[in-house]
C-alpha cells in the first residue's frame, strides 16, 4: 500500500482544489465562525423570539436541510462539482438576507432563514468532497480533505473570537455581523465558482451509463457514522454541561478546553492524517473508534475524582477525546470517498452526509438526556455505543478495488481541474510519493 511521507504546502493546496478555492474555503469559513455561535441570540435578542421557539425553528432548519442531500447527490452525479459548492454558499447569503429582513417577532422568517443556512451547511460537505476526490487522488486526496477541515476550522475560530469581540455592540453589532457574513458567502461562492471544476457522469460509468452504476450501502458505515459523530458535540456540549453544572467548575474551562480542541485540530489534522496513511481507511477508522471510546472511560474515571483533580483531569483527558476526533475525520470521509465507484460519488457521499447531521442533530438531546442520569450513563453508554461502531466498521466487508476511467480525465476545465488532475495521479503529491493504485480503504 503506498503511503505519504511528508508534507508538501503547495502540493496541498493544488489538490485542494487551488489558491481560489482555497482561499473560498477561508472566506466560507470565517462568515460561519461569525455567524453560527450567536445564530440564537439574534433570534432571541433582535427578533424578540423566546428561547424554545429560536431553539425549534434552528432545529427544525438543520433537520429539513437534510432532506436536500438525495438532490443534491444526484446534482454530483451529473458531474457538478464546483456549482454545487458555490450553492451551498450562496444558498446561505439568502438566509442571512431572510434574517436582516425579519421584523421582530416574526417566526417565520427566521425559520426560513434557518431553513435556507441549514441547507447549505448541509449541503456543503458532500459537494466539497466530491470536488476535492475529483482534483485529486489516493492519499493526497486524503491529505487534502484533512487541509481543509483544519482550514475551517480556524477559520471558524478566528469568526467565532471576532463575533465576541462585536459582542458588546447589542442588537446593532449583531445586525452588522449578519451583513458581514453574508457579504462573506457571497465573496466564497464567486470564488469557488469561478474554478469551474466539474466531472464527465458518462466516463465514469461502464458503458457510458451512470444510472446504472449502484450507489455503495456502506450499512455498517453509516450506522456506525451516528455514533461517531457524537465527539463532534463532546467539546461544545457535553463537557460544559458537565464541567459546568456537575462539578461546579468555573465557564473558563469548557472554553480552554474548547479553544484547545480547535488549536489541535488545526495544526494536527493534516500531519496525523498523513502518517497514519501507512494503514488502510477503514483500519484507521475503527481505531478512532477505539480511542474515543477509550476518552469517555477517562472522563467517567475523571468525574469520580475528589479534592480539586476532577476539572483539570476532564480537560487532560479532552485532549486525547481530540485525538480521537481527529483521526475520525481524517478517516471517515476519505473511506466513503474511495469505497464508492466514480459515477456514484455524490449519492454515496450525501447518504454519509444524511448520517452526518442526523448524527449531529439527535446528538444534543442525547447528551442532555444521559447527563442528568449520572456519570456512568452518559459516558459509559457512549464508550459502549462507540466500542459497538468501531467493531462494526471493522467487521464490514466488500471493500473492492475502486474502478478508475479509462481514456478520459474525470476532471473539467479551469485552472484547478488541469493543474491538479495531472499532478495529483501522476506526479509527486503531497507527501512527496505517487499514491499509485490501491485496495479502496
Amino acid at each position: 500500500m503506498a503511503t505519504t511521507t511528508g508534507i508538501r504546502p503547495r502540493a496541498l493546496v493544488r489538490a485542494s482544489g487551488g489558491p481560489r478555492y482555497a482561499a473560498a474555503l477561508a472566506v466560507d469559513a470565517l462568515g460561519t465562525g461569525l455567524l453560527r455561535p450567536f445564530l440564537i441570540l439574534y433570534g432571541m435578542t433582535v427578533l424578540g423570539l423566546s428561547a424554545p421557539v429560536t431553539g425549534t425553528a434552528m432545529t427544525a432548519g438543520i433537520v429539513a436541510g437534510l432532506g436536500c442531500m438525495p438532490a443534491v447527490g444526484r446534482w454530483l452525479d451529473r458531474g457538478a462539482r464546483s456549482t454545487v459548492v458555490a450553492a451551498s454558499m450562496l444558498v446561505r447569503v439568502l438566509g442571512v438576507a431572510l434574517l436582516l429582513a425579519a421584523p421582530a417577532g416574526h417566526v417565520q422568517l427566521f425559520a426560513a432563514a434557518a431553513l435556507f443556512l441549514g441547507i447549505g451547511n448541509q449541503a456543503w460537505p458532500a459537494a466539497h468532497a466530491a470536488l476535492v476526490a475529483t482534483v485529486a487522488r489516493g492519499r493526497d486526496r486524503d491529505a487534502a480533505l484533512a487541509g481543509a477541515r483544519a482550514l475551517r476550522n480556524a477559520g471558524l475560530g478566528v469568526g467565532a473570537l471576532l463575533a465576541t469581540a462585536c459582542m458588546a455592540g447589542g442588537t446593532g453589532a449583531l445586525r452588522a455581523l449578519a451583513a458581514v457574513t453574508a457579504l462573506a458567502y457571497l465573496a466564497a461562492g464567486a470564488l469557488a465558482w469561478s474554478v469551474h471544476v466539474h466531472a464527465d457522469p458518462a466516463a465514469a460509468a461502464p458503458a457510458g451509463e451512470p444510472d446504472a452504476v449502484p450507489a455503495p450501502r456502506m450499512r455498517a458505515l453509516l450506522a456506525a457514522n451516528v455514533v461517531y459523530v457524537f465527539c463532534l458535540n463532546v467539546p461544545e456540549i457535553a463537557l460544559p454541561l458537565v464541567l459546568v453544572t456537575q462539578l461546579g467548575a468555573s465557564a473558563v474551562w469548557p472554553a480552554a478546553v474548547f479553544v484547545a480542541n480547535t488549536v489541535l485540530v488545526v495544526t494536527l489534522q493534516v500531519p496525523v492524517t498523513v502518517a497514519l496513511s501507512r494503514f488502510s481507511r477503514r483500519t484507521v477508522l475503527a481505531a478512532s473508534g477505539v480511542v474515543l471510546a477509550a476518552s469517555y472511560a477517562g472522563f467517567l474515571g475523571a468525574v469520580s475524582l475528589g479534592g480539586g483533580w476532577a476539572v483539570p483531569t476532564v480537560a487532560a483527558v479532552s485532549v486525547l477525546c481530540t485525538i480521537g476526533e481527529i483521526v475520525y475525520a481524517g478517516s471517515a470521509t476519505a473511506l466513503v470517498t474511495a469505497l464508492a465507484p466514480p459515477a456514484v460519488l455524490g449519492r454515496a457521499l450525501a447518504r454519509f452526509q444524511l448520517s452526518t447531521g442526523f448524527g449531529l442533530a439527535v446528538s444534543p438531546a442525547v447528551i442532555t438526556a444521559l447527563a442528568p442520569h449520572g456519570p456512568a450513563a452518559l459516558w459509559g453508554g457512549l464508550a459502549a455505543a462507540t466500542l459497538v461502531s468501531a467493531a462494526a466498521v471493522a467487521a464490514e466487508g466488500g471493500q473492492a478495488r475502486r474502478p478508475r476511467p479509462s481514456g478520459h480525465s474525470p476532471v473539467g476545465r479551469g485552472v484547478a481541474g488541469r493543474g491538479v488532475a495531472s499532478r495529483g495521479s501522476a506526479g509527486r503529491g503531497v507527501g512527496g510519493r505517487e499514491a499509485g493504485r490501491k485496495v479502496a480503504g
